[in-house]
């Protein structure tokens, strides 16, 4: 092997270490962590402090709004766990509903050593036109015919 190929090939390697490593080193604060809500519940502490988005189904009858500072509370929940969810925003997205089995991801991270996630946004998923219908057969109403969030004063 000519000796300037080897000095090529040690070049390629190094620029390849320092792009790496630059990749990696600007992507750690925007990496964000996607969990479903067992998961994160089963242990919180390897969340801590770390971006993350978080799926799981709106409990029915949580949600709770305040005005003053503007907050919405509610709750998430996956099988046997759930999670109380706090969102410091006076808006919310208009899917944003309180009805059965309406999925929705929140981003943001935990706080109060996992007790409580602070989501900086909320996604609530519309269900397919599929499972509408089959909600409709079962005498279901469309969820955003189903009117706003229900807002509690406190």
């Amino acid at each position: 092997m000519p000796p300037w190929l080897k000095i090529a090939a040690v070049l390629g390697l190094l620029v390849g270490a320092v792009v790496f490593a630059l990749l990696n080193s600007s992507a750690g604060d925007a990496f964000v962590y996607s969990k479903p809500l067992t998961a994160v519940m089963q242990d919180p502490d390897q969340f801590m402090g770390r971006p993350l988005k978080v799926e799981g189904e709106l409990r029915q009858g949580s949600i709770q709004f305040r005005e003053d500072p503007c907050e919405w509370r509610f709750v998430l929940e996956e099988g046997d766990q759930e999670m109380p969810v706090r969102f410091p925003r006076c808006v919310v997205p208009d899917t944003f509903r309180d009805g059965f089995g309406i999925s929705v991801t929140v981003q943001g991270e935990l706080e109060d050593g996992g007790a409580t996630f602070l989501a900086d946004e909320v996604i609530p998923r519309c269900p397919s036109k599929y499972e509408m219908e089959e909600r409709l057969q079962n005498g279901e109403t469309m969820p955003h015919e189903q009117g706003g969030p229900v807002a509690v004063g406190g």
